[in-house]
């Protein structure tokens, strides 16, 4: 929902300025219109049906996984794609991975993503509106900027939504925003007054290999980038998650385990690891491997975990989100 375009026709009725409130928090209550908005007068709820569009993304479709992940995939108003997945796990959470941009920019050689055409920032209403999709299906409590697109590069958008997200009954000690390490965006994240967690894309220990993996690291090469993320634990105090994909024979083996070891210092990093998810290009390292790679960590002293893979089958999983649909024109 556009909340300026809500407040401005609100206005120009001559609506008192609680009526913006009372819409919001049935959206964010999971209400799936206006006609469910029994505290509002019929009159009022009918004009802002014609006035104000429930969502600024239009569903196109849903595809559902075997182990109940959904992934949800949208069409801005201007015809761009973008997905979105919901993700429901056995300790009862409900995690939702959400969008920032239609695209990305930063073509990263293992993520489907950077493979598609790069579209535009998402607004924070668009951010927002992937969630509330959501949450109209029933309760939700983590979040992710772990989609689509680089959040860093659109970071006002991206805390616009989380601010609202707690209404929506995600705190913000359970939202994490993940970057590649876009240096300007990450120097501001440090600076932010809500207590949203800090994931760093890495996928290999030294400079070459990663610039070879992520054409970013040209531009902000490792050192300055973990440079800004020990800036942000000293002034947080919050662990910066590092997350690491294992990708057959490139940057797998015990020599890189030893190196990353190296590089991250365990009072600031807790390593996830990921399982590389088929995008054509790259294989998965054998569960050996993992293995043998976390040991190494672990043995260094860092904290680390393997992350569960969901929603593969649909093509919802970490690095998978491509957008079938392509914009208009």
């Amino acid at each position: 929902m556009d909340l300026t375009l809500l407040e401005e026709a609100l206005a120009a009725r001559g609506e008192p300025g609680y009526r913006a409130r009372q819409v919001w928090e049935w959206t964010a209550r999971g209400a799936a219109g206006y006609e469910e908005m029994t505290s509002l007068p019929a009159a009022l709820r009918h004009s802002l049906a014609g006035d104000v569009p429930f969502s600024t993304l239009e569903l196109v479709e849903e595809a559902r996984g075997r182990d109940g992940t959904v992934k949800a995939l949208f069409r801005t108003t201007d015809g761009h794609p973008v997905e979105a997945v919901s993700m429901r796990f056995r300790d009862g959470r409900r995690s939702l991975c959400v969008s920032s941009q239609s695209g990305c920019p930063l073509t990263c050689s293992f993520c489907a993503t950077g493979q598609m055409r790069f579209g535009r920032n998402l607004t924070g209403s668009e951010l927002l509106d992937q969630a509330l999709h959501f949450r109209r299906a029933g309760e939700v409590d983590h979040c992710v900027f772990m989609g689509m697109g680089e959040p860093l590069m659109n970071l006002d958008a991206v805390l616009d939504a989380c601010r609202r997200l707690p209404e929506l009954g995600i705190t913000h000690r359970r939202t994490a925003v993940s970057t590649v390490g876009w240096l300007p965006g990450l120097e501001r994240f440090a600076e932010v007054d809500m207590p949203i967690r800090l994931a760093l894309s890495l996928h290999a220990p030294d400079d070459a290999l990663r610039s070879r993996l992520m054409p970013v690291n040209d531009r902000y090469p490792l050192a300055d980038v973990l440079a800004a993320c020990a800036a942000y634990h000293a002034r947080r105090r919050r662990m910066v998650f590092v997350e690491y994909v294992l990708l057959a024979g490139v940057n797998d083996r015990v020599e890189h385990a030893r190196a990353l070891a190296r590089l991250l210092d365990r009072r600031i990093y807790k390593v996830n690891l990921i399982p590389y998810n088929p995008t054509g290009v790259f294989q998965a390292s054998p569960p050996a491997a993992i293995a043998a790679f976390r040991a190494t960590l672990e043995r260094a002293g860092l904290s680390v975990t393997v992350r569960v893979t969901r929603g593969r089958d649909v093509a919802a999983a970490c690095g998978q989100l491509a957008a079938a649909a392509r914009p208009r024109g």
